[in-house]
Order: C-alpha cells, then sequence, then structure tokens
C-alpha cells in the first residue's frame, strides 16, 4: 500500500536531515535526528525501526541519487568534465561513509557495499564509454581499475591541505586517462 503523501514528505525530510546530522556526527542520536526533522521518535521509529535501518537507507539514497546523475552531467559536460565532477560528488560522498559506517555492522557494511558496487560502476561506465565514442577517453579502459585508483582521492588526510592534496591527485587519475 502506497505511502500516504505526509508521510513520504516526513520519511523524505527524515533522510535529508539523518544525512546532514550524520556527516557532521556519526554518533547522532535517533532522537536529535527526529528532533532536527520536526517529527517525534515514534514517526522516525515507524520508517526506520532502528539506527542502522536509517543509516543504510541513507546510503542506498545518497547511492542512487549519485548513479542518477551521471547520465544527467553528460547531458550538460563534456565528459572528462562530467567524469571529474562525478569523482568530485563520489569523494564528498566518501566522507558521508565515513561517517554512516561507525553506525553498521560488519556485515550489514559489506552488504551495502556490495549492493551499490555494481551501480557505481554501471555509472562510471556510462560516462567512459561516452568518452571513448567522442575521442577524449583512451577506450578499453576497465571502470573497476579507474575505481580504484580514484581511492588515492578519498584517502587524503582532512582539512585544506588533503583537499589541495585531493585536487592534484584528481588531475592525475583524469590525465591518465585522456586519450
Amino acid at each position: 500500500m502506497p505511502q500516504r503523501s505526509d508521510a513520504q514528505q516526513n520519511r523524505a525530510r527524515i533522510l535529508s536531515v539523518a544525512r546532514d546530522a550524520l556527516t557532521e556526527d556519526g554518533d547522532a542520536s535517533l532522537n536529535s535526528i527526529a528532533k532536527r526533522a520536526g517529527v517525534g521518535p515514534g514517526t522516525l521509529y515507524r520508517h526506520f525501526p532502528n539506527r542502522e535501518s536509517l543509516v543504510l537507507e541513507v546510503f542506498r539514497a545518497e547511492v542512487q541519487k549519485l548513479v542518477d546523475w551521471a547520465p544527467e552531467l553528460l547531458r550538460t559536460e563534456p565528459p572528462l568534465i562530467a567524469l571529474r565532477r562525478w569523482f568530485e560528488r563520489l569523494a564528498s560522498y566518501i566522507v558521508i561513509k565515513r561517517g554512516l559506517g561507525d553506525a553498521l555492522t560488519a556485515a550489514t557494511h559489506d552488504a551495502v557495499a556490495n549492493e551499490t558496487y555494481g551501480p557505481v560502476i554501471g555509472a562510471i561506465s556510462v560516462i567512459m564509454r561516452a568518452g571513448e565514442a567522442d575521442g577524449t577517453i583512451r577506450p578499453g579502459l576497465d571502470p573497476d581499475d579507474v575505481l580504484l585508483m580514484m581511492g588515492c582521492v578519498w584517502r587524503v588526510p582532512p582539512g585544506p591541505a588533503g583537499e589541495k592534496q585531493a585536487e592534484r591527485l584528481l588531475d592525475l587519475v583524469i590525465d591518465s586517462l585522456r586519450r
């Protein structure tokens, strides 16, 4: 049975607030999230019976937004620029994942990583194939390899120096893909 529109709005607001709260503090309480969302704890628990279910849904929603963004980017940006912007956003999501990761059990963490890996690789593939087609990205590159290379970008230390280092590393990765 579909949710009422007010229930859908509450759920969306809870997810939005939870994303921000958990990014700021991976230990944010469910009660603090409910209060910030302007709903009672009972409303939050009706949608998300425990902390882990809320954290999982926040992460899934963020990954889905990222995956859906790939074709949108290609409508407005050339493939190399689209890939760079997409990876910049992915790196920012990894920061969110760090905050969320503390709230997940090891088994759940592995399950969500396995669940989201395929769609992420699919989005990278879409952008890379567009770059191959327009001649800006070297043909035959493996999206799995490119994602692995990108791992260096989100392993930089926090702060301004780390942000500058991430920019330099991202430049190196993108330059390595050029045809």
